[in-house]
Protein backbone atom coordinates (compact mmCIF):
# COMPACT_ATOMS: atom_id res chain seq x y z
CA UNK A 1 0.00 0.00 0.00
CA UNK A 2 1.42 3.42 -0.93
CA UNK A 3 2.06 6.18 1.57
CA UNK A 4 -0.59 8.35 -0.07
CA UNK A 5 -3.20 5.62 0.04
CA UNK A 6 -2.57 4.90 3.72
CA UNK A 7 -2.24 8.57 4.60
CA UNK A 8 -5.51 9.42 2.89
CA UNK A 9 -7.39 6.67 4.71
CA UNK A 10 -6.06 7.66 8.14
CA UNK A 11 -6.36 11.37 7.46
CA UNK A 12 -10.02 10.97 6.52
CA UNK A 13 -10.65 9.39 9.90
CA UNK A 14 -8.80 12.24 11.58
CA UNK A 15 -10.81 14.87 9.71
CA UNK A 16 -14.04 13.16 10.64
CA UNK A 17 -13.02 13.34 14.32
CA UNK A 18 -11.42 16.77 14.43
CA UNK A 19 -12.86 18.53 11.33
CA UNK A 20 -9.86 20.81 11.23
CA UNK A 21 -8.42 20.39 7.74
CA UNK A 22 -9.13 23.31 5.44
CA UNK A 23 -8.73 24.15 1.77
CA UNK A 24 -8.55 27.90 1.77
CA UNK A 25 -5.47 30.09 1.96
CA UNK A 26 -4.91 31.56 5.39
CA UNK A 27 -7.14 29.03 7.13
CA UNK A 28 -6.04 27.18 10.23
CA UNK A 29 -3.63 24.53 8.98
CA UNK A 30 -5.02 21.04 9.16
CA UNK A 31 -3.18 17.86 8.36
CA UNK A 32 -1.26 15.03 9.90
CA UNK A 33 0.67 15.54 13.10
CA UNK A 34 4.15 14.23 13.73
CA UNK A 35 4.45 10.67 12.55
CA UNK A 36 6.86 7.81 11.96
CA UNK A 37 9.49 8.55 9.37
CA UNK A 38 12.05 5.76 9.30
CA UNK A 39 9.62 3.80 7.15
CA UNK A 40 6.65 6.18 6.99
CA UNK A 41 3.34 4.60 6.13
CA UNK A 42 0.68 6.99 7.31
CA UNK A 43 -0.27 10.45 8.50
CA UNK A 44 -1.22 10.57 12.20
CA UNK A 45 -4.39 12.28 13.40
CA UNK A 46 -5.11 15.96 12.84
CA UNK A 47 -4.05 18.25 15.67
CA UNK A 48 -5.25 21.73 16.51
CA UNK A 49 -2.87 24.43 15.34
CA UNK A 50 -2.36 28.13 15.01
CA UNK A 51 -2.19 30.40 11.98
CA UNK A 52 1.28 30.19 10.40
CA UNK A 53 3.77 32.88 9.64
CA UNK A 54 3.84 32.68 5.86
CA UNK A 55 6.61 35.03 4.71
CA UNK A 56 9.60 32.99 3.46
CA UNK A 57 13.14 33.96 4.27
CA UNK A 58 14.90 35.81 1.45
CA UNK A 59 18.28 34.38 0.53
CA UNK A 60 21.11 35.42 -1.72
CA UNK A 61 20.58 36.14 -4.98
CA UNK A 62 -8.26 16.39 -35.80
CA UNK A 63 -6.18 13.29 -36.28
CA UNK A 64 -8.16 10.06 -36.74
CA UNK A 65 -5.78 7.70 -38.52
CA UNK A 66 -4.19 4.67 -36.91
CA UNK A 67 -1.21 5.56 -34.75
CA UNK A 68 2.36 4.50 -35.51
CA UNK A 69 5.45 4.53 -33.34
CA UNK A 70 9.12 4.68 -34.20
CA UNK A 71 11.52 2.33 -32.37
CA UNK A 72 13.95 3.48 -29.73
CA UNK A 73 17.13 4.85 -31.28
CA UNK A 74 19.88 7.33 -30.48
CA UNK A 75 19.26 10.62 -32.26
CA UNK A 76 22.01 12.82 -33.65
CA UNK A 77 22.26 16.55 -33.09
CA UNK A 78 20.12 17.99 -35.86
CA UNK A 79 20.24 21.67 -34.87
CA UNK A 80 21.61 23.88 -32.12
CA UNK A 81 19.56 23.99 -28.93
CA UNK A 82 18.62 27.61 -29.63
CA UNK A 83 17.45 27.03 -33.18
CA UNK A 84 14.06 26.34 -34.72
CA UNK A 85 13.68 22.57 -34.70
CA UNK A 86 11.10 22.40 -37.47
CA UNK A 87 9.63 19.08 -36.32
CA UNK A 88 7.30 17.65 -38.94
CA UNK A 89 3.64 17.29 -38.02
CA UNK A 90 1.84 14.13 -39.03
CA UNK A 91 -1.73 12.97 -39.44
CA UNK A 92 -1.39 10.66 -36.44
CA UNK A 93 0.91 10.71 -33.38
CA UNK A 94 4.35 9.19 -33.89
CA UNK A 95 6.85 8.64 -31.11
CA UNK A 96 10.61 9.22 -31.15
CA UNK A 97 12.61 7.70 -28.28
CA UNK A 98 16.19 8.89 -27.83
CA UNK A 99 18.72 7.45 -25.39
CA UNK A 100 20.81 10.33 -23.98
CA UNK A 101 24.19 9.73 -22.36
CA UNK A 102 24.45 12.13 -19.41
CA UNK A 103 28.06 11.68 -18.37
CA UNK A 104 26.99 11.21 -14.74
CA UNK A 105 24.75 8.88 -12.76
CA UNK A 106 21.02 9.46 -12.30
CA UNK A 107 19.04 8.11 -9.35
CA UNK A 108 16.84 5.11 -10.01
CA UNK A 109 13.56 5.46 -11.86
CA UNK A 110 12.35 2.41 -9.92
CA UNK A 111 11.02 3.81 -6.60
CA UNK A 112 7.88 5.77 -7.40
CA UNK A 113 6.30 6.55 -4.05
CA UNK A 114 5.08 10.04 -3.27
CA UNK A 115 8.13 10.74 -1.10
CA UNK A 116 10.75 9.07 -3.34
CA UNK A 117 13.18 11.30 -5.27
CA UNK A 118 12.18 12.41 -8.76
CA UNK A 119 14.90 11.24 -11.16
CA UNK A 120 14.52 13.72 -14.03
CA UNK A 121 12.47 16.59 -15.47
CA UNK A 122 12.40 18.33 -18.85
CA UNK A 123 11.33 21.76 -20.08
CA UNK A 124 10.87 23.29 -23.51
CA UNK A 125 13.49 25.94 -24.32
CA UNK A 126 12.38 28.82 -26.56
CA UNK A 127 13.44 28.03 -30.10
CA UNK A 128 12.79 24.29 -30.00
CA UNK A 129 15.47 22.70 -27.82
CA UNK A 130 15.13 21.60 -24.22
CA UNK A 131 16.55 21.90 -20.75
CA UNK A 132 16.99 18.59 -18.93
CA UNK A 133 17.51 18.23 -15.17
CA UNK A 134 18.40 15.00 -13.43
CA UNK A 135 19.09 14.07 -9.82
CA UNK A 136 22.35 12.30 -9.10
CA UNK A 137 23.23 10.03 -6.17
CA UNK A 138 25.80 12.72 -5.28
CA UNK A 139 23.07 15.04 -3.86
CA UNK A 140 23.44 17.25 -6.91
CA UNK A 141 20.83 18.31 -9.45
CA UNK A 142 22.50 18.29 -12.86
CA UNK A 143 21.34 20.57 -15.65
CA UNK A 144 22.04 20.38 -19.37
CA UNK A 145 20.81 21.54 -22.78
CA UNK A 146 19.31 19.25 -25.41
CA UNK A 147 19.35 20.01 -29.13
CA UNK A 148 16.53 19.42 -31.60
CA UNK A 149 17.45 15.74 -31.78
CA UNK A 150 17.07 15.50 -28.00
CA UNK A 151 20.80 14.95 -27.50
CA UNK A 152 22.93 16.63 -24.85
CA UNK A 153 25.03 19.57 -26.09
CA UNK A 154 27.65 21.51 -24.21
CA UNK A 155 28.79 20.81 -20.65
CA UNK A 156 26.16 20.22 -17.94
CA UNK A 157 26.26 22.18 -14.71
CA UNK A 158 25.23 21.05 -11.24
CA UNK A 159 23.78 22.56 -8.08
CA UNK A 160 23.27 21.17 -4.60
CA UNK A 161 19.92 19.46 -4.10
CA UNK A 162 18.63 16.28 -2.46
CA UNK A 163 15.42 16.10 -4.47
CA UNK A 164 14.37 17.44 -7.86
CA UNK A 165 10.87 18.82 -8.28
CA UNK A 166 10.43 20.60 -11.63
CA UNK A 167 12.09 22.74 -14.29
CA UNK A 168 10.75 25.60 -16.44
CA UNK A 169 12.46 27.77 -19.07
CA UNK A 170 12.07 31.22 -20.64
CA UNK A 171 14.09 33.18 -23.25
CA UNK A 172 16.65 34.35 -20.66
CA UNK A 173 17.26 31.02 -18.95
CA UNK A 174 15.76 28.35 -16.74
CA UNK A 175 14.52 27.82 -13.18
CA UNK A 176 14.89 24.56 -11.26
CA UNK A 177 12.71 23.72 -8.24
CA UNK A 178 14.55 21.51 -5.73
CA UNK A 179 14.88 20.64 -2.05
CA UNK A 180 17.90 20.93 0.26
CA UNK A 181 18.67 19.99 3.86
CA UNK A 182 17.46 22.54 6.38
CA UNK A 183 17.99 23.28 10.07
CA UNK A 184 16.06 20.93 12.35
CA UNK A 185 15.09 23.35 15.10
CA UNK A 186 14.81 22.71 18.81
CA UNK A 187 11.17 21.66 19.14
CA UNK A 188 10.17 18.24 20.49
CA UNK A 189 7.62 16.20 18.56
CA UNK A 190 4.43 15.41 20.43
CA UNK A 191 4.47 11.95 18.86
CA UNK A 192 6.00 9.89 16.11
CA UNK A 193 9.54 9.46 14.83
CA UNK A 194 11.79 12.33 13.83
CA UNK A 195 12.79 13.00 10.22
CA UNK A 196 15.16 15.55 8.66
CA UNK A 197 13.77 18.99 7.89
CA UNK A 198 14.31 20.26 4.34
CA UNK A 199 13.78 23.51 2.48
CA UNK A 200 12.38 24.17 -1.01
CA UNK A 201 14.29 26.42 -3.42
CA UNK A 202 14.02 27.99 -6.85
CA UNK A 203 17.44 28.26 -8.54
CA UNK A 204 17.87 30.42 -11.64
CA UNK A 205 20.41 29.84 -14.45
CA UNK A 206 21.07 31.88 -17.57
CA UNK A 207 21.34 30.28 -21.01
CA UNK A 208 25.06 29.62 -20.55
CA UNK A 209 24.37 27.54 -17.45
CA UNK A 210 25.62 30.17 -14.99
CA UNK A 211 23.66 30.44 -11.74
CA UNK A 212 22.01 33.85 -11.43
CA UNK A 213 20.08 33.63 -8.15
CA UNK A 214 18.45 31.26 -5.70
CA UNK A 215 15.42 31.85 -3.50
CA UNK A 216 13.92 29.76 -0.75
CA UNK A 217 10.13 29.36 -0.99
CA UNK A 218 9.79 27.72 2.42
CA UNK A 219 10.80 29.80 5.45
CA UNK A 220 13.63 28.04 7.30
CA UNK A 221 16.59 30.09 8.53
CA UNK A 222 19.40 30.00 11.08
CA UNK A 223 16.86 31.07 13.70
CA UNK A 224 13.87 29.02 12.51
CA UNK A 225 14.27 25.27 12.12
CA UNK A 226 11.75 22.74 10.95
CA UNK A 227 10.70 21.73 14.47
CA UNK A 228 10.20 25.32 15.64
CA UNK A 229 6.63 26.68 15.72
CA UNK A 230 5.87 28.70 12.59
CA UNK A 231 8.18 26.72 10.31
CA UNK A 232 6.91 26.00 6.80
CA UNK A 233 9.19 23.37 5.33
CA UNK A 234 9.55 20.02 3.56
CA UNK A 235 9.25 16.89 5.68
CA UNK A 236 8.78 13.24 4.79
CA UNK A 237 5.20 14.04 3.88
CA UNK A 238 4.19 14.36 0.21
CA UNK A 239 6.28 17.21 -1.18
CA UNK A 240 6.19 17.14 -4.99
CA UNK A 241 6.12 20.57 -6.63
CA UNK A 242 5.47 22.18 -10.01
CA UNK A 243 6.43 25.47 -11.66
CA UNK A 244 4.55 27.94 -13.85
CA UNK A 245 5.72 31.15 -15.56
CA UNK A 246 3.67 34.28 -16.32
CA UNK A 247 6.23 36.13 -18.44
CA UNK A 248 7.87 38.00 -15.56
CA UNK A 249 7.63 35.73 -12.51
CA UNK A 250 7.79 32.05 -11.58
CA UNK A 251 5.25 30.36 -9.31
CA UNK A 252 6.08 27.25 -7.27
CA UNK A 253 3.14 25.18 -6.03
CA UNK A 254 4.16 22.32 -3.76
CA UNK A 255 3.17 20.16 -0.81
CA UNK A 256 4.65 21.33 2.49
CA UNK A 257 4.68 20.81 6.24
CA UNK A 258 3.93 23.29 9.01
CA UNK A 259 4.98 23.18 12.66
CA UNK A 260 2.60 24.35 15.40
CA UNK A 261 3.02 24.48 19.16
CA UNK A 262 1.01 22.03 21.27
CA UNK A 263 1.88 22.74 24.87
CA UNK A 264 5.46 21.71 25.56
CA UNK A 265 5.83 19.89 22.22
CA UNK A 266 5.07 20.52 18.55
CA UNK A 267 2.81 18.95 15.94
CA UNK A 268 3.61 18.88 12.23
CA UNK A 269 0.82 19.09 9.67
CA UNK A 270 0.71 18.62 5.89
CA UNK A 271 -0.79 20.86 3.23
CA UNK A 272 0.35 22.84 0.21
CA UNK A 273 1.81 26.26 -0.53
CA UNK A 274 2.27 28.58 -3.53
CA UNK A 275 4.96 31.26 -3.73
CA UNK A 276 5.96 33.61 -6.57
CA UNK A 277 9.48 34.85 -7.40
CA UNK A 278 10.51 37.58 -9.85
CA UNK A 279 12.40 35.97 -12.74
CA UNK A 280 14.92 38.83 -13.08
CA UNK A 281 15.75 39.66 -9.47
CA UNK A 282 14.98 36.47 -7.58
CA UNK A 283 12.90 38.41 -5.05
CA UNK A 284 9.72 37.01 -3.57
CA UNK A 285 6.61 38.70 -4.97
CA UNK A 286 3.45 39.21 -2.94
CA UNK A 287 0.00 38.69 -4.43
CA UNK A 288 -0.01 37.01 -7.84
CA UNK A 289 -2.41 34.34 -6.47
CA UNK A 290 0.22 33.19 -3.95
CA UNK A 291 -0.63 31.84 -0.50
CA UNK A 292 1.15 30.47 2.53
CA UNK A 293 -1.19 27.54 3.10
CA UNK A 294 -3.79 26.06 0.76
CA UNK A 295 -5.29 22.57 0.69
CA UNK A 296 -4.73 20.15 3.55
CA UNK A 297 -4.13 17.32 3.58
CA UNK A 298 -2.87 17.86 0.03
CA UNK A 299 -1.37 15.70 -2.66
CA UNK A 300 -1.09 15.96 -6.46
CA UNK A 301 -0.89 19.77 -6.49
CA UNK A 302 -0.70 21.24 -10.03
CA UNK A 303 -0.49 24.75 -11.52
CA UNK A 304 -0.61 26.53 -14.88
CA UNK A 305 -0.50 30.14 -16.05
CA UNK A 306 -3.60 31.39 -17.86
CA UNK A 307 -2.79 34.43 -20.05
CA UNK A 308 -6.51 34.80 -20.85
CA UNK A 309 -7.40 35.66 -17.26
CA UNK A 310 -4.01 36.93 -16.08
CA UNK A 311 -3.96 34.44 -13.18
CA UNK A 312 -2.27 31.26 -12.08
CA UNK A 313 -4.79 28.40 -11.97
CA UNK A 314 -4.33 25.46 -9.58
CA UNK A 315 -5.94 22.19 -8.53
CA UNK A 316 -5.17 19.91 -5.60
CA UNK A 317 -6.35 16.57 -4.31
CA UNK A 318 -7.44 16.83 -0.68
CA UNK A 319 -9.11 14.71 1.99
CA UNK A 320 -10.97 17.81 3.13
CA UNK A 321 -14.33 16.47 1.94
CA UNK A 322 -12.38 14.08 -0.34
CA UNK A 323 -12.27 15.96 -3.63
CA UNK A 324 -10.40 17.71 -6.40
CA UNK A 325 -10.40 21.36 -5.35
CA UNK A 326 -9.14 24.82 -6.19
CA UNK A 327 -6.83 25.99 -3.37
CA UNK A 328 -7.29 29.67 -4.15
CA UNK A 329 -11.05 29.56 -3.57
CA UNK A 330 -11.74 26.28 -1.78
CA UNK A 331 -14.26 25.37 -4.48
CA UNK A 332 -14.84 21.75 -5.40
CA UNK A 333 -14.03 20.76 -8.97
CA UNK A 334 -15.05 17.11 -8.60
CA UNK A 335 -16.19 15.13 -5.52
CA UNK A 336 -14.41 11.89 -4.74
CA UNK A 337 -14.18 9.15 -2.15
CA UNK A 338 -11.24 8.75 0.23
CA UNK A 339 -10.88 5.01 -0.27
CA UNK A 340 -7.15 5.06 -0.98
CA UNK A 341 -7.59 5.43 -4.75
CA UNK A 342 -8.24 9.18 -5.02
CA UNK A 343 -5.47 10.82 -7.07
CA UNK A 344 -5.27 14.01 -9.11
CA UNK A 345 -3.50 14.87 -12.33
CA UNK A 346 -2.34 17.88 -14.27
CA UNK A 347 -4.23 21.03 -15.21
CA UNK A 348 -4.16 22.36 -18.80
CA UNK A 349 -5.88 25.24 -20.56
CA UNK A 350 -9.09 24.33 -22.37
CA UNK A 351 -9.47 25.28 -26.03
CA UNK A 352 -11.88 28.07 -25.12
CA UNK A 353 -12.40 29.26 -21.55
CA UNK A 354 -11.58 27.20 -18.49
CA UNK A 355 -9.38 24.21 -17.84
CA UNK A 356 -9.14 20.44 -17.99
CA UNK A 357 -7.79 18.28 -15.20
CA UNK A 358 -7.30 14.53 -15.04
CA UNK A 359 -8.08 12.59 -11.87
CA UNK A 360 -8.85 9.04 -10.79
CA UNK A 361 -10.93 7.29 -8.17
CA UNK A 362 -11.59 3.57 -8.04
CA UNK A 363 -8.95 3.08 -10.77
CA UNK A 364 -11.05 5.03 -13.27
CA UNK A 365 -9.56 8.21 -14.75
CA UNK A 366 -11.82 11.07 -15.76
CA UNK A 367 -11.23 14.39 -17.44
CA UNK A 368 -13.06 17.32 -15.88
CA UNK A 369 -13.66 20.66 -17.55
CA UNK A 370 -14.20 23.60 -15.22
CA UNK A 371 -13.93 27.38 -15.24
CA UNK A 372 -14.43 29.02 -11.86
CA UNK A 373 -15.75 26.17 -9.74
CA UNK A 374 -17.42 22.83 -10.21
CA UNK A 375 -16.85 20.70 -13.29
CA UNK A 376 -19.33 21.36 -16.09
CA UNK A 377 -18.27 18.44 -18.30
CA UNK A 378 -16.88 14.99 -17.47
CA UNK A 379 -15.14 12.61 -19.86
CA UNK A 380 -14.77 9.01 -18.69
CA UNK A 381 -11.55 7.72 -20.25
CA UNK A 382 -10.14 4.29 -21.05
CA UNK A 383 -7.48 4.84 -18.37
CA UNK A 384 -7.97 2.20 -15.66
CA UNK A 385 -4.99 3.08 -13.48
CA UNK A 386 -4.53 5.34 -10.47
CA UNK A 387 -2.06 7.84 -11.93
CA UNK A 388 -2.21 9.62 -15.26
CA UNK A 389 -0.55 12.56 -16.98
CA UNK A 390 -2.32 15.25 -19.00
CA UNK A 391 -0.48 17.75 -21.19
CA UNK A 392 -1.34 20.25 -23.91
CA UNK A 393 -0.67 18.79 -27.36
CA UNK A 394 -0.67 21.64 -29.83
CA UNK A 395 -3.15 24.53 -29.75
CA UNK A 396 -6.36 22.47 -29.90
CA UNK A 397 -5.59 19.10 -28.35
CA UNK A 398 -4.31 17.45 -25.20
CA UNK A 399 -2.59 14.13 -24.55
CA UNK A 400 -3.44 11.74 -21.72
CA UNK A 401 -0.86 9.07 -20.85
CA UNK A 402 -0.87 6.30 -18.25
CA UNK A 403 0.89 3.11 -17.24
CA UNK A 404 -0.03 0.01 -19.21
CA UNK A 405 2.10 -2.92 -18.10
CA UNK A 406 5.71 -2.27 -19.07
CA UNK A 407 4.65 0.39 -21.60
CA UNK A 408 2.74 3.67 -21.59
CA UNK A 409 -0.72 4.04 -23.12
CA UNK A 410 -1.79 7.33 -24.69
CA UNK A 411 -4.90 8.98 -26.10
CA UNK A 412 -5.36 12.35 -27.78
CA UNK A 413 -8.38 14.50 -26.87
CA UNK A 414 -9.86 17.67 -28.27
CA UNK A 415 -9.19 20.45 -25.73
CA UNK A 416 -12.48 22.24 -26.37
CA UNK A 417 -15.15 19.56 -26.11
CA UNK A 418 -13.10 16.68 -24.73
CA UNK A 419 -13.79 14.27 -27.60
CA UNK A 420 -11.24 11.52 -28.23
CA UNK A 421 -9.13 12.11 -31.34
CA UNK A 422 -8.00 9.01 -33.21
CA UNK A 423 -7.20 5.71 -31.53
CA UNK A 424 -5.42 4.88 -28.31
CA UNK A 425 -1.73 4.15 -28.95
CA UNK A 426 1.24 2.68 -27.11
CA UNK A 427 4.57 4.28 -26.25
CA UNK A 428 7.22 1.59 -25.87
CA UNK A 429 8.67 2.90 -22.62
CA UNK A 430 7.67 2.44 -18.95
CA UNK A 431 5.59 5.15 -17.31
CA UNK A 432 6.77 6.92 -14.16
CA UNK A 433 4.13 7.99 -11.66
CA UNK A 434 5.52 11.49 -11.08
CA UNK A 435 7.62 12.35 -14.14
CA UNK A 436 5.51 14.74 -16.18
CA UNK A 437 5.28 15.35 -19.92
CA UNK A 438 5.83 18.92 -21.16
CA UNK A 439 4.40 20.66 -24.21
CA UNK A 440 6.49 22.46 -26.86
CA UNK A 441 5.69 25.47 -29.08
CA UNK A 442 5.88 23.29 -32.22
CA UNK A 443 3.05 21.09 -30.90
CA UNK A 444 5.19 18.16 -29.76
CA UNK A 445 5.29 16.68 -26.26
CA UNK A 446 8.31 15.23 -24.42
CA UNK A 447 9.15 13.50 -21.16
CA UNK A 448 12.23 11.75 -19.71
CA UNK A 449 12.16 8.03 -18.94
CA UNK A 450 14.50 5.35 -17.64
CA UNK A 451 17.63 5.06 -19.77
CA UNK A 452 19.56 2.07 -21.06
CA UNK A 453 22.25 2.58 -18.39
CA UNK A 454 22.54 4.21 -14.98
CA UNK A 455 24.05 7.30 -16.59
CA UNK A 456 21.49 7.85 -19.35
CA UNK A 457 17.84 8.74 -19.77
CA UNK A 458 15.51 8.24 -22.68
CA UNK A 459 13.70 11.27 -24.03
CA UNK A 460 10.27 10.29 -25.30
CA UNK A 461 8.91 12.76 -27.85
CA UNK A 462 5.42 12.54 -29.30
CA UNK A 463 5.69 14.41 -32.57
CA UNK A 464 3.23 17.18 -33.58
CA UNK A 465 -0.16 16.58 -35.18
CA UNK A 466 -1.48 18.48 -38.18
Amino acid sequence: MTLKRTACNLALLAVAVAALAGCTPGSLPGGGGAGPVSSPTSSPPVQASASPSTQPTTSSPAATAAVTSTPSHPATSSAPASGDCGRTAGTAPTTRITDVSLGSQVVSFGPQGDTDPLPAAIAAAPGGGSWLAWLGPDSQVHLGRLDCGDQLVGTPTAVAGVDLQDIKADPQGVVVLLTRPGPQGSGRLCGGTSSPAKSMWMVRFDNSGRQVWEQQVTNLSSSLGGYDPGALFVWWYNHHGTLAYDGTSYAAYFEAAITVANGSCVDIHEGDRMQVVNASTGALVSGHDSFGWGCSHAWDSHITWDPRTGHFAMVCTTDNNCRIARPSTGQTVAPGVCDGTLFGGNIVLAGTQGYWTAWSNGNQTRLEHFSTGASDHTVVTADKTEHSHLVAYGPARMLLTWRSGSSTAAQVYDSTGGAAVGSQFTIAIPDHTYVEAKDYPDGSVAFPAVGSTGSSVRIVRVMPLR
